[in-house]
């Protein structure tokens, strides 16, 4: 049978994948970790954390959750914006064994306790930002291990002080709780690096990650993703970049802005488990909604990548600081989570001559 869809394909995107190159998540991110070990994995508040640092710190992670008596298989929720301990949770989760189920730190108590019932989750890690939500729910909810996370936790001693007493006693971001037990997130890495990491047997067809989505219906629903999906669906991705990672020069890594939260699938496979593939480093912005604060952070670097959502094309494009930021090295511009309305598409790339490709999918299909 004539496949008359290749015909459309652009130059340099393959027919075919390898769904099979991988066994596991797992094991693709155990790859990088070794072949980028001394690249920047990620960018966050001006440090950048390397590829060997996630891999250390998701290794002593595993090895405490381990240690928590936890079961193959068992649901270990985060509940963060895009902080550097999130990859580091989602790396630890999955090499122990366990099963990611991402959480919307801006859930009210009502949906957390919904969403921890209805998982099953038995541990968490949280930012402590978000912590009076859980607090508020915690004895109706099966997740009895926290995990607690501050801000500052992989800034350095000093930095990671400043940021922390920013954030708890001049913004006053993080309301009074209670968690009895709560072992703070540093604490638990130290803990960890003392304890012997096992690595579990893990196949393409384990769950990896529980994948929440509300639907048009009802209550949020967690759509079960099987390691083989969200591998499958990443080297999709990597297929379709081929022909805009030729404009790259050799030798240059790819730096994605991930202003899309890491808890939604979008962000979860295009911006961390892509990156992680191709041995990219991620921007993280924490507050995609400061479009000052965003385009002041991307006016102090060199970027190639930026997946977003029409409103933040729009925002984007249409804020009055747009022009101080180089948007010459921008090759990939990747829209999705709704349609890109035809509007901001053309707005976009007369400001920046990279044109919006667009993706369609559901949380179901991992994603696009």
């Amino acid at each position: 049978m004539e496949k008359v869809w290749l015909k459309q394909y652009p130059a340099g995107v393959p027919a075919q994948i390898k769904v099979d190159l991988y066994t596991s998540l797992v094991a693709l991110l155990e790859e990088s970790f070794a072949k980028y070990r001394g690249l920047p994995a990620y960018r966050f508040m001006g440090r950048a954390i390397t590829f060997g640092q996630v891999d250390d710190w998701s290794r002593g992670l595993a090895a405490y959750l381990q240690g928590l008596s936890l079961d193959k298989g068992d649901r270990v929720a985060i509940m963060m914006p895009n902080v550097p301990q999130y990859p580091v949770a989602v790396a630890a989760i999955l090499r122990a064994g366990y099963v990611v189920v991402n959480v919307n730190p801006l859930y009210t108590p009502r949906e957390l306790e919904h969403q921890l019932k209805d998982s099953g989750a038995k541990a968490i890690v949280i930012l402590e930002n978000f912590a009076a939500t859980l607090a508020q729910v915690y004895d109706a909810v099966p997740t009895k291990q926290v995990v607690l996370a501050t801000m500052g936790d992989l800034l350095g001693f000093v930095k990671g002080r400043l940021v922390n007493h920013v954030v708890r006693n001049v913004k006053k971001m993080v309301p009074p709780f209670n968690l009895p037990g709560a072992v703070r997130f540093n604490d638990a890495l130290a803990a960890g690096r003392r304890k012997t990491y096992t690595p579990p047997k893990i196949g393409a067809d384990d769950i990896a990650v529980l994948q929440y989505t509300g639907g048009t219906t009802g209550v949020s629903k967690g759509a079960v993703l099987l390691h083989r999906n969200l591998v499958a669906n990443l080297l999709q991705a990597e297929a379709w970049y081929q022909p805009a990672l030729k404009k790259i020069p050799p030798g240059e890594q790819i730096v994605t802005v991930c202003a899309l939260p890491l808890y939604h699938i979008f962000g979860f496979n295009t911006n961390m488990m892509l990156s992680m593939r191709m041995g990219g480093c991620n921007l993280l912005i924490a507050n995609p909604r400061d479009i000052a604060g965003m385009l002041k952070e991307l006016s102090t670097t060199k970027f190639h990548s930026l997946p977003a959502v029409n409103t933040l094309f729009n925002a984007l494009a249409n804020h009055a600081d747009f022009d101080k930021v180089d948007w010459s090295s921008l090759k990939i511009s990747v829209g999705g989570g709704m349609a890109v309305q035809s509007a901001t598409a053309k707005l976009w790339l007369d400001k920046t001559g990279c044109p919006i490709i667009e993706g369609y999918g559901l949380s179901e299909t991992s994603p696009s």
